[in-house]
């Protein structure tokens, strides 16, 4: 039994790491070349993600600079750029795409809050559920006579513990990235 709360533990992991994904993805006004994670190019035919045709590099603060390895990939990659939700356009100078990235304006890094919020409610629901899910399979373990009731008690105050301490980082999760969208 210990390591199905092991298995409900890893995926509680899972879902940390997953909304650390998502925050890596949210432009909080510095260049972040984890936004780019998402874009995809069509490489000779096959959907290929862009770390892999070029080079992704941040020469400044607010630039992010993409040298493809083959050169007749930059229209490839503008294109995919263009088509994906990062909201920025690329400026292409035959060598390489740039992407400067604008100040945000206040009213966009309210929204960006607002979303991180969200973000961060969405983790501590999937948390939840996932506690719901291992005390519902102790309950049933113990019913089946599989564990004592002492166990099933200690089972639930673990899995408690355990959904306390990735809420709490959830939370801390949200202020640092509120803190780095609302630094100007």
């Amino acid at each position: 039994m210990k390591a199905e709360l092991n298995n409900y533990k890893g995926k509680m992991e899972k879902t940390m790491h997953v909304l650390e994904d998502d925050y890596n993805s949210i432009r909080a006004g510095r260049a972040n070349p984890h936004i780019l994670d998402h874009v995809v190019v069509d490489y000779y035919g096959q959907p290929t993600p862009l770390s892999q045709v070029g080079n992704v590099a941040v020469p400044e603060a607010r630039l992010i600079q993409i040298t493809p390895w083959d050169k007749t990939m930059l229209k490839e990659i503008e294109k995919a750029l263009n088509m994906s939700d990062i909201g920025i356009h690329p400026q292409n100078d035959g060598i390489c795409i740039r992407l400067s990235f604008p100040d945000l304006t206040e009213e966009r890094r309210k929204e960006l809050t607002k979303e991180v919020k969200k973000k961060g409610e969405d983790a501590k629901v999937a948390i939840r559920n996932i506690r719901r899910d291992a005390n519902e399979h102790f309950k049933k373990a113990e019913k089946s006579h599989d564990i004592t009731e002492d166990d099933l008690k200690d089972f639930e105050d673990e899995i408690q513990k355990l959904t306390d301490d990735f809420i709490k980082n959830i939370d801390k999760h949200v202020e640092n990235k509120n803190k780095e969208i609302l630094t100007v």
